[in-house]
This record gives C-alpha cells, sequence and structure tokens, in this order.
C-alpha cells in the first residue's frame, strides 16, 4: 500500500488517538513507539496486529491473564555491548536479567496457552530463549543489586581479609578509647565519626598525650580528632584490601560483559518483543476503553459500518456523561460514492471523519468501535480535504488552497482510494463553484474511486441521483424543533433548513421573506420539496419504530397465548383421563359391592370367588402389557394428576368456604320486636334491664336502682318475657 499523507492523519485527528494509547503504555520505549505507528504495508500484517490486539484484549478479562511485561530499556547497555573493552555497571546487569526473565515468562506462558493466543505463540517461537545470561548474571549479582562474595574465589578471600581487618580496627580503637577515657583526656562525647572514620573526641589541652593521626577539629576547637596509632595502621591496611576489591570486581563485571557481549542482538530482540507487548497491550486497553474490536476485512471492496463510533468524541462524551450517536454507512462496487446533505451541526462533518478515522485505526492495527457485524475492505490511499485549510504562510485564500488540493486529488485518485471531502465546492462563488465540483465528482467516478462527501450544493445533490452508482445520503433534522437527530439515512438527499434555522435563531420573518424573494424561486421550491420530503421521513421513520415495537408486543403476547393454551389443552387432557379413570373405578366398585351383597345373603364362597375371578378377568383382557418403567411412570403421571386437581380443589373449597363466611358476615340480623317486660341490654353496654314502657321509637329500661330512655335501636334482646 502507499504511504498515507501526514496532511490526512492530521485531518482526521489520528495523532491524538496515537497520544491516548501511549499514554496506556507502561515503558518509555513503548510509549515512544506507540507515537509512531501508522498504517501497515499489507493485508497480512495488518490482519496480524489486530488479531494479536484481539487476544491480548480477552486476556484482560481472562482468569489466564498474559503476565506483566515491564521493563527498564537496555538501549544504552546494547550500544555499549558493541564497543571493545566496555564494561557495564551493576544496574546495567540487573537490567538485562530482568529483560530475559520477562521474555522467559512470556514463551512459557504462551506455550501453555497457544490454544488461547495462537498469533503471540508464533511470535515467541521467532525469538531464541536464552537462561544462561540469567544464570551467569544471578551467579555474580544478587537480588539487592550488590556483586556476591562468592563471584570469585579471589573476592572471596579479599572480604575474607576485610572482615578480619574491620574486627582489628574496631577491637584496636575499643582498647585506645578505654585507655584514654580512664586518663581523662577525652570529651564527654569520648568518640565521633570523621570522614566515615571512628576518631576519639580528645580534649584540645590534651591532644600530644594521644598518639595517633590528627584528623580534624570542632568548630569552637575545645575538640581534636584523632585516630588511635593502632587503628591508625589496620585502617591503611583496609584501605588496601578495598582498592584490591574494587579491582577484582571491575575484573569480574568486565569477564560477565565479555560473557554477554555476543548475545547483543537477541537482548535487542527481547526488547524489540517486550515493546511490541507493551504497545499491543495498550491498544488493547484503548479497545477496551470504547468497546471495540476487530471486524470481518473482506476482499470485495464493501465499506460496511454499522453502529460506529468517532473514538474521540465517545470518549470525550462519556467523561461527561453525555451521549454518542453511532452512524451506520456503506460503500460497495454498486454504491461506491456517498453525497451527504443536510444542515448545517448536524453531524455531517462528523460522520465523515468516523468513517476517515476508524478506517486508519484499522489499516494501523487499532481495534474500532463498530458493530460486530460490520465488514470492511483496506484502501492504498485515503485522501481528505476537511476543514478550513486557508494557509497563511503560503498566501493561499481557503478556495486557492482546495483548489491546489483537489489538483492532488485528480493526481492520485484511482480504485483503490478513498476521498473523504467536507463541504465539497465551498469558498467561491456558489453557482461556479458548484459546477467547478461537479466535474471534479464525475472524474472521481469515472475513475472507480471510493468516497463520502457533505455538501449543501443542489447540483451535487441531483448529480448523486443521476450516476448510478452514487447515493445521496442526509443527516435527519426534526421539522417540528428544528433539532439535528444525527441520524444518517441513506437514498435522499437533506435539506439545508437555512430560512427554518435562521427562523429559529430570531431572525426576523419579514428578513426571511425579503431573502427568498432575492433568490430564484424554482431554487427555494426544490429545497422546500427536499425539507417536506424529509420532514416526512422522519414522521414515517417514527410511526414505523412505534408500529414495530406494537408488533413485537403483540407478538410477544401471541407466544405467551400459545404456551397458555397448550398448557390448558394439557391440564385438561389429564384431568379427562383422570375423570375416566375414576369412573371406571366405580363401575367396578359398583360391580364388587353387587358380589358382596350377594355373598352377603347367601353365605356360598365359591360363587363369591368365581364372580371376582370372573370381573378381574373382565378387566385384565382391555389392560395392556406394561413394563415396569412404563407402569410407574404412569402411576407418577396419575398421581401428580390427582395430588393437582386435589389442590385446585382445596383451593375452591377455601374460596367456598370465605365467600360462605362473608355472605353470612354481609346479612344484616333482623331486628327483634320489643314488648313490655323484654329483658335488654345496650349494644355497647353489659347491665341487663327490663323494658317498662315503649312509645315511638323509645324505650323506658328499668335496672332496678335507676331507669333511663333509650332509642329501641341501640338496644338487644337478651330474654323474651313469657306470656
Amino acid at each position: 500500500m502507499d504511504k498515507i499523507l501526514k496532511k490526512t492523519l492530521q485531518d482526521l485527528e489520528f495523532p491524538t488517538v496515537l497520544q491516548q494509547v501511549s499514554d496506556h503504555c507502561n515503558t518509555e520505549m513503548g510509549k515512544e513507539r506507540a507515537l509512531q505507528i501508522g498504517p501497515l504495508p499489507d493485508l497480512d500484517t495488518i490482519v496480524e496486529a489486530l488479531g494479536k490486539t484481539s487476544e491480548y484484549q480477552s486476556s484482560l478479562i481472562s482468569e489466564n491473564r498474559i503476565p506483566n511485561h515491564g521493563f527498564d530499556a537496555i538501549t544504552t547497555e546494547l550500544r555499549l555491548l558493541k564497543i571493545e573493552n566496555t564494561t557495564l555497571e551493576v544496574s546495567s546487569f540487573k537490567r538485562i536479567s530482568s529483560i530475559c526473565k520477562t521474555v522467559v515468562s512470556h514463551k512459557k506462558f504462551f506455550k501453555k496457552f497457544k490454544e488461547y493466543y495462537p498469533l503471540w505463540y508464533n511470535e515467541t517461537l521467532k525469538i531464541e530463549e536464552n537462561t544462561t545470561i540469567i544464570v551467569e548474571i544471578d551467579a555474580v549479582i544478587d537480588r539487592f543489586g550488590e556483586v556476591k562474595d562468592k563471584a570469585s574465589d579471589e573476592l572471596f578471600r579479599i572480604r575474607r581479609e576485610m572482615n578480619h581487618v574491620r574486627g582489628k580496627i574496631g577491637q584496636s580503637f575499643a582498647s585506645a578509647l578505654n585507655t584514654y577515657h580512664g586518663s581523662d583526656y577525652l570529651d564527654d562525647i569520648r568518640e565521633s565519626v570523621y570522614e566515615n572514620r571512628r576518631v576519639l573526641a580528645v580534649k584540645a589541652m590534651y591532644r600530644r598525650k594521644v598518639k595517633g593521626a590528627i584528623m580534624g577539629n570542632s568548630k569552637t576547637g575545645s575538640i581534636v580528632y584523632i585516630e588511635p596509632e593502632a587503628t591508625l595502621r589496620y585502617s591503611r591496611e583496609l584501605n588496601n584490601l578495598e582498592f584490591d576489591e574494587r579491582e577484582e570486581i571491575q575484573r569480574i563485571l568486565h569477564s560477565l560483559t565479555d560473557f554477554i557481549r555476543p548475545f547483543g542482538d537477541l537482548l535487542q530482540d527481547y526488547q524489540q518483543f517486550l515493546t511490541q507487548v507493551d504497545i499491543t497491550a495498550a491498544k488493547a486497553k484503548y479497545a477496551a476503553k470504547m468497546d471495540a474490536l476487530m471486524p470481518e476485512i473482506n476482499t470485495k471492496k464493501r465499506l460496511f459500518l454499522r453502529d460506529a463510533y468517532h473514538p474521540l468524541l465517545l470518549l470525550s462524551n462519556r467523561l461527561r456523561d453525555e451521549k454518542t450517536h453511532p452512524q451506520t454507512i456503506e460503500l460497495h462496487p454498486e454504491n461506491r460514492i456517498t453525497v451527504i446533505s443536510g444542515p448545517n451541526a448536524g453531524g455531517k462533518s462528523i460522520t465523515l471523519k468516523t468513517i476517515g478515522l476508524l478506517q486508519i485505526m484499522l489499516q494501523s492495527g487499532l481495534l474500532i468501535p463498530v458493530h460486530e457485524r460490520s465488514s470492511v475492505c483496506l484502501f492504498e490511499k485515503i485522501l481528505t480535504d476537511i476543514g478550513d485549510n486557508q494557509s497563511i504562510e503560503n498566501h493561499l485564500s481557503t478556495y486557492s488552497y482546495r483548489l491546489k488540493n483537489m489538483n492532488q486529488f485528480l493526481k492520485k485518485c484511482n480504485s483503490e482510494t478513498l476521498f473523504l471531502i467536507d463541504e465539497f465546492g465551498t469558498g467561491s462563488d456558489p453557482e461556479l463553484g458548484g459546477a467547478l465540483a461537479e466535474a471534479f465528482l464525475e472524474v472521481f467516478y469515472e475513475r472507480g474511486a471510493y468516497g463520502v462527501i457533505t455538501t449543501h450544493y443542489a447540483n451535487l445533490k441531483a448529480l448523486a441521483d443521476e450516476l448510478p452508482h452514487t447515493t445521496n445520503a442526509n443527516m435527519l433534522f426534526d421539522g417540528s424543533t428544528l433539532e439535528p437527530t444525527f441520524q444518517l439515512v441513506l437514498g435522499e438527499a437533506g435539506s439545508s433548513f437555512t430560512f427554518e434555522v435562521a427562523q429559529k435563531n430570531g431572525i426576523p420573518y419579514s428578513l426571511i421573506n425579503k431573502a427568498k424573494k432575492k433568490i430564484a424561486r424554482g431554487k427555494v421550491r426544490f429545497d422546500a420539496t427536499i425539507a417536506k420530503l424529509q420532514k416526512e421521513r422522519s414522521k414515517m421513520a417514527k410511526t414505523g419504530s412505534r408500529l414495530q415495537e406494537e408488533e413485537s408486543k403483540a407478538r410477544e403476547e401471541a407466544v405467551k397465548l400459545e404456551k397458555l393454551n397448550a398448557k390448558i389443552k394439557s391440564k385438561l387432557e389429564n384431568y379427562q383421563e383422570l375423570y375416566d379413570h375414576d369412573q371406571r373405578m366405580i363401575h367396578l366398585g359398583n360391580k364388587v359391592n353387587t358380589a358382596a351383597d350377594k355373598y352377603f345373603q347367601d353365605k356360598k364362597k365359591r360363587a363369591l370367588v368365581s364372580e371376582l375371578l370372573r370381573i378381574v378377568e373382565t378387566e385384565n383382557s382391555k389392560r395392556k402389557k406394561k413394563t415396569a418403567n412404563q407402569a410407574k411412570a404412569e402411576r407418577t403421571k396419575k398421581a401428580k394428576v390427582a395430588q393437582e386437581v386435589q389442590q385446585e380443589v382445596k383451593v375452591i373449597r377455601e374460596k367456598k368456604k370465605i365467600n360462605k363466611k362473608t355472605a353470612v358476615k354481609k346479612q344484616p340480623k333482623p331486628r327483634p320486636t320489643f314488648k313490655l317486660g323484654d329483658r335488654v341490654r345496650m349494644t355497647d353496654g353489659k347491665a341487663v334491664g327490663s323494658i317498662d314502657k315503649l312509645e315511638k321509637g323509645k324505650a323506658t329500661v328499668n335496672y332496678g336502682m335507676f331507669t333511663t330512655n333509650v332509642s329501641v335501636e341501640q338496644l338487644e334482646l337478651v330474654e323474651q318475657t313469657k306470656r
């Protein structure tokens, strides 16, 4: 594939995507390399890069997660290894050992899980596994980054002598300390450390009394710091041993460097491999963040992006908790060019950039946020003309710059090109610019190029209708609210809604009418017709969506009713079987009862047995032989049905009882007819009295100690008087 121009990458904001990918890298080298990602040369390389990213993305949610790949760069070490007689430092060996261990762990992991990560397993087969470097470095340097005592016999001997001498230094110093402290030559602090050596804190007046080397004195001059003579002798010996130690360590590191030097190219491969892992991991994390995936890649020149999101807009809106509108578009040999029209701020430019950016990302090995049923093809060239590209440096106007750009398009455009042009033909006289844009579009069409353009020009919309492999599309606009819906619809042109939007933004109606009169009546009618069609399309889309929902609900209800019907039918069949069985049992019981009644009368056992045998044989003649399992299944089924019937009968009986109780409660008690002498009491009281007088619904009740007048409705009968 030809190299895609840097201008195209900048127009589509691809560097911003790379910066976001780079931010997900763990290593500095990975961050640098991620910013250099670009379109890959061929289909196989692209598919492999996408496949590796997809495998790594799946590991992020898997139990078998790919091991940590972090490392410190060894670029400086690799450069030094190429120079003869150089010696690496201890920290360099630690970095080299760490990289080797990380690569070995990855090789083991991918070998163990090669069925899950086949592409990565194949990648590890390309690099040689080397454990001798790790063994040699570990034999010399410990985990704290220090050279081990047993790195060589000579170093072991030197350090043993050093420890012996340090012991003598400690003993001699302690002896001198005790001696001079007893003589009261020392200050209260007794000792100190000067230039990393233990010294006696001698009072200045006694400095000549103490044998040794004067190392310094206090600020006031009252204390002189002296290293005792015996200690001084051992310190010189220790200095000599320390020099020998440094020499031996240098010799060991030089020898180790010479051992590793031949493996420079292998270590370079290790670093490249881990950098590749880091970049792929960053791609996978970035993809997971926006639910990106690897779509089908076809060779039939079909670009079908379903529910495609602009990555930068999607992530930005998620941070602000705002909705992002996906777009669906298709280009194929029968529809190579799409002309998108519609009002400003309706989403035309974003749709254009989404198509271009996703294509660039895919051809650079990045997963894209689209529906899994999407299918894409590859293009050798992607040409863009997006935004106001006025050139101040070259003193070019917007239109001049765009004409130069179109000239480049004419030179490079062919059947393997995808061109994306925003606001095609603008920057000059509308009619002349529109005519020139029309001519350009015809050339692109004749060369078999694929492309998407946005425009407000009516002649380009008309041309898209005339050319057989070109189609119009528009960004839907709600005619009633004059708000964009950000939904792309293929098949018809869109109105710019120029006057409607102007009216919504407060431009006086009289001024809008004046503007309408200044332009050709045919153009106003043409734009008005498109606007009307678009409103109708929007209305039909809403109606269709509502009908689809209603149809879906009706279908669900039909399925539910069908299931309920089948269930009821099954129950009825089971109940019928149970009823028939019970009727047969009743009939059989009647026969046995008749035989028993006859035996009760004549006491003839033989006749009884004969009759019972006849009944049994008659019944058995109707039966069919069944296996034990069939008989058991039938008994279980009958028991289950019977249990179900009993349960339902129980529920019905309970309901009847409740209804009966409710009916009883609801029936009001008949009001008794009171007579003189009846024993009564108040409905809300306990005292019983007798009625002495009845008059007009009032009764005089005698309680013995007193009488009271109450309404007969407040009384209840306890006992009627006997007549």
